[in-house]
């Protein structure tokens, strides 16, 4: 089994990515992690929003495989506790099929990605940018394996 997280374009914000490289250097020692940072869309200005997220949303269905389990983190997304969330990745892992979380561009996902998903979570109730919610979702995932493994970094 294999762990990708799926985004849309690079961050341009240091700290983002020291913080996404952090938790995913945590993260291959408990399960294959990888980022995938899909190319941003070239001529985008000129394009409405809906016709940015079908664009973007083509881009990440390519990426993915038939078998992936396909998780969509999305404001709209079910809500969990980091103990729930341990729970669900729990039984992600049992099933032993590759996973893919996909952060989309700043407009969300076009109706073809929604349907492609298994499911979709949402980190808060709270409006995050698309950029920053790869190091809080990476920090998440990361406590979710410590959780599952008994190990002293989530205080309950």
């Amino acid at each position: 089994m294999h762990i990708t997280l799926l985004t849309m374009g690079k961050t341009d914000i240091r700290w983002v990515a020291e913080g996404l490289e952090m938790y995913s250097s945590r993260l291959v020692h408990y399960v294959p992690f990888s980022v995938k940072e899909l190319p941003e869309l070239k001529g985008a200005g000129s394009l409405s929003h809906e016709q940015i997220k079908a664009k973007e949303g083509e881009a990440l269905l390519k990426a993915l495989k038939p078998a992936d389990t396909v998780v969509l983190l999305d404001e709209r997304g079910e809500q969990f506790s980091s103990l729930e969330f341990a729970a669900r990745v729990g039984k992600y892992l049992q099933a032993g099929r590759d996973l893919v979380f996909i952060v989309g561009g700043a407009y969300g996902f076009s109706p073809a990605v929604y349907s492609r998903a298994d499911s979709s979570v949402s980190l808060s109730r709270m409006t995050c940018s698309h950029q920053l919610v790869r190091t809080v979702f990476a920090e998440q995932l990361y406590r979710a394996f410590t959780i599952l493994r008994g190990e002293p970094y989530h205080n309950e």
